[in-house]
């Protein structure tokens, strides 16, 4: 039997929605690392279409998008019966009270600064879907 406590992250579906192919591609790799699946979506309107699909278990999203921003992605998932448990962390390189409390306003869980790092990732997903349950 392992102790590593990376098991705890087996399986679990991690959505991240970011325009940015950097973020995307890093924090696939984190999290693949730790063995989650991940589906990522470059704007609001394709998580959406993805989220009914995939029904990830946390989506990490970002603020700052054209057509639809996290704000407005954010809202229309937790306005959704079927997906207003899932926890959304808000992702954005602003760390400004307002953001953070515009965030809470649309239902997100927690609010992480880009850049982000592996433990603040894997942090969230801990806090909000494997001591949740």
């Amino acid at each position: 039997m392992t102790t590593d406590r990376e098991d705890d992250f087996n399986g679990l579906k991690v959505m991240v929605i970011d325009d940015s192919k950097t973020i995307r591609r890093t924090a696939e790799t984190l999290l693949k690392k730790a063995g989650c699946e991940v589906v990522t979506a470059t704007d609001g309107f394709e998580a959406l279409s993805k989220i009914a699909d995939q029904k990830p278990d946390i989506i990490f999203v970002d603020i700052m998008m054209p057509r639809l921003d996290g704000y407005q992605t954010c809202a229309l998932i937790k306005h959704n019966q079927v997906y207003r448990r899932t926890p959304v962390i808000m992702l954005s390189s602003r760390d400004g009270l307002f953001d953070k409390a515009r965030g809470r306003i649309v239902g997100s869980e927690q609010y992480l600064t880009k850049p982000f790092t592996k433990e603040e990732l894997l942090g969230a997903i801990k806090r909000h879907v494997i001591d949740a349950h």
